[in-house]
Parts: structure tokens; C-alpha cells; sequence
């Protein structure tokens, strides 16, 4: 399983590929997404099966937000996506949804700590 994310210029939508890998799917026919973005209905998203054995959806949802979901397998088997960004304990039952975070990343902001944050390294001058 697997979430690809992209997000518009203007960072207000972002486009999601939800993908179930061949493995995943487990011999699956059919697989469909539920989730907040589709008020967790298990037939409105179908996704598309791949020549590869895989299944997948694109979706466009509003940045800024989370998302939790499940894909529904041959229309009885709940699953999560391995690959989420994070996981919720669902409200109604004793299992996790997954979740995927559309907050788009900021422009010019350093994808890793900064210099200042690393210790710097301190030299010793021989007295002459």
C-alpha cells in the first residue's frame, strides 16, 4: 500500500494516489476507499485494478487538513494502508484508521535542521 501526494501551486488542493499493492490485495476482486473525504461510504470509491495485480484511486481533497480512512476488500474485509501517515483509533470499533495529512510544505522551509542547530566544531591554536 501507498499514499502519493501532491499538492497545486497555489497549495490550496492536494491530489492523493491511493495505491493497495498486489500482496495487499491478497487476491482481492474488488477493493473500495471510505473515509471523512467521501462520508465513509463503502461503494462511492471503487478503486481500479492495475495489470499488475494492484489497485488504485487518485483524489483531490483540501489541504490543511487530515484524513482518516480504510479500504474495504471484496466488500467485507476492512484494511488499513501500511504505508499511512499516521493511524487513529477508530470511534467505533477496537481497530485503527488510517490517516493521510494533506498540509502542503512550506516554501523555502529546510527540509532539514538547520546549521545553527548542529554543534559547531571548536579549534585549538598552538601558542607560538
Amino acid at each position: 500500500m501507498a499514499l502519493k501526494k501532491t499538492f497545486s501551486a497555489d497549495g490550496k488542493k492536494c491530489t492523493v494516489v491511493f495505491t493497495v499493492k498486489k500482496e495487499a490485495a491478497q487476491g482481492a476482486k474488488s477493493i473500495s476507499i471510505a473515509g471523512d473525504f467521501n462520508s465513509w461510504s463503502s461503494t462511492e470509491t471503487p478503486l481500479k485494478k492495475a495489470k499488475d495485480g494492484s489497485f488504485s484511486v487518485e483524489l483531490e481533497l483540501a489541504t490543511g487538513k487530515e484524513y482518516q480512512f480504510r479500504y474495504l476488500l471484496d466488500g467485507s474485509r476492512w484494511d488499513n494502508d501500511w504505508e499511512a501517515d499516521k493511524y487513529i483509533p477508530a470511534p467505533f470499533s477496537s481497530t485503527d484508521n488510517s490517516v493521510v495529512v494533506c498540509i502542503a510544505p512550506k516554501k523555502g522551509a529546510p527540509a532539514k535542521k538547520a546549521a545553527a542547530d548542529k554543534p559547531k566544531k571548536t579549534t585549538t591554536k598552538k601558542a607560538k
